[in-house]
C-alpha cells in the first residue's frame, strides 16, 4: 500500500517505488545477476511477486554503486514528493553502511557474505569512496540529506573519520616509502588483496586516483593526509608511460572481431591498471592468473574488455594537484 500523511495518499516516484521493492530487510540493495538495476524498467506483478518473497536475501553490495545509488535516489524522491517512505528506506540504507563498516574503518564489497574476496575493503570502481560520501552528505546534511534523521549524523561522521583512517592505513609501503593503493585490501592485515582472477594484489594506477581526490577534499588536512597525497603523486609522476597510447582496430580473426593495441603516440601519456608491488613495472593478467609484461600476451577478450591502460591521473597531476598544494602547501 503506498505511504499516507496527514490522511492523504502521499505522491509516487516510479523509480523510487521500485527501489523500494528491491530493498532488502536488513537495509541495503542487491546487485541480481552482477549488473546494475535498471529502475527504468516496469516491474511486471510476478517480478513484483518476487521481490517481496527475497527480502530477507543477504546479497546486499556496494558493488558498482548498489546501495549509495539507492540512498541518493531515494533522498532525490523524497525531495520531490515527500513521501516518508523513500525518506525511511534511505536511512535504513545508511543504518546498513554503518553497521557494514568493518573493524578498520573500511567496508567490504558485500556485507554480511564474507565469502572469497567479498569481505575485501573494496576500492575498485570507487566502492568504499561512494560510501565515505554518502556518510558525509548525511553528517553535513548535503546534498538534500538535510531531511534525513539528524541522530544519523554523528555516526555518520564517526563513519567518514574512521574511512579516512582506513585509508590512510592501507596506502601501500614500497621499501618504506608510501606509494598507492591497491584496488582492494586484506581487511584484517590491510595488505593488497586479489579479487577476480585478473585483478591479482597490485598498486592501481586508476582507483588510487580517486582516493587521492577524496583525501584532497579534507579541510585542514593534517599531515599525515598531506603526507599521503604527496606520495602518491609522487608516485603517479615516476610510474607515468609517456609516448602511448591504446587503439581499438578491427581484427577478423578475433573472436569478436575486434582487438586493442598500444601504439606509439608522442602527444598521449598513460598509466597502467596494475603495476607490480615491488618493481613498479606495469602487469597484465588473463582470466588464467598469470602476470605477463604485454597487453598482447593476454586473451583478446580481456584485451578488449577490461581497462588496463589509462590516462586517470592526467587531470589530477595538471590542475587540482597543483591547486591543492596552493592552498595547502607548508
Amino acid at each position: 500500500m503506498p505511504a499516507q500523511s496527514s490522511g492523504m495518499v502521499a505522491e509516487q516516484d516510479s523509480v523510487g517505488e521500485r527501489m523500494l521493492l528491491y530493498q532488502r530487510n536488513n537495509g541495503g540493495w542487491p546487485q541480481p545477476g552482477g549488473d546494475p538495476i535498471k529502475y527504468q524498467l516496469s516491474l511486471t506483478p510476478i517480478q513484483k511477486k518476487k521481490l517481496l518473497s527475497e527480502k530477507d536475501r543477504l546479497d546486499t553490495t556496494i558493488d558498482d554503486d548498489a546501495t549509495t545509488r539507492e540512498i541518493r535516489g531515494l533522498v532525490e524522491a523524497y525531495q520531490k514528493t515527500k513521501n516518508d517512505a523513500y525518506k525511511t528506506a534511505a536511512e535504513r540504507g545508511i543504518r546498513y553502511l554503518l553497521t557494514a563498516q568493518n573493524a578498520q574503518g573500511g567496508w567490504g564489497q558485500f556485507y554480511p557474505d564474507s565469502s572469497g574476496y567479498h569481505k575485501h575493503i573494496t576500492y575498485n570502481d570507487n566502492a568504499m569512496l561512494n560510501v565515505l560520501n554518502v556518510m558525509k552528505y548525511t553528517a553535513e546534511g548535503a546534498k538534500g540529506f538535510d531531511v534525513l534523521d539528524p541522530a544519523l549524523r554523528a555516526p555518520a561522521r564517526q563513519a567518514v573519520d574512521k574511512g579516512i583512517g582506513c585509508i590512510l592505513k592501507t596506502q601501500y609501503v614500497q621499501n618504506g616509502k608510501l606509494t598507492v593503493w591497491c584496488a582492494q585490501h586484506d581487511r584484517n592485515t590491510l595488505l593488497p588483496a586479489k579479487a577476480r582472477a585478473f585483478e591479482l594484489p597490485s598498486l592501481s594506477g586508476a582507483e588510487s586516483v580517486g582516493l587521492v581526490r577524496f583525501l584532497m577534499q579534507i579541510p585542514n588536512p593534517s599531515p599525515a593526509i598531506k603526507q599521503s597525497i604527496r606520495a602518491a603523486v609522487a608516485w603517479f609522476e615516476a610510474v607515468k608511460l609517456p609516448g602511448i597510447n591504446t587503439k581499438g582496430i578491427v581484427d577478423a580473426s578475433q573472436p569478436k572481431g575486434r582487438d586493442r593495441i598500444v601504439v606509439d603516440d608522442p602527444s598521449s601519456t598513460l598509466w597502467a591498471r596494475f603495476y607490480d608491488l615491488e618493481t613498479n613495472k606495469p602487469f597484465f593478467v588473463g582470466r588464467d592468473s598469470i602476470k605477463r609484461n604485454a597487453l598482447a600476451d593476454i586473451e583478446n577478450e580481456r584485451r578488449v574488455g577490461y581497462g588496463y591502460y589509462g590516462d586517470w591521473p592526467a587531470k589530477l597531476l595538471r590542475v587540482d594537484y597543483p591547486k591543492w598544494e596552493e592552498k595547502w602547501g607548508k
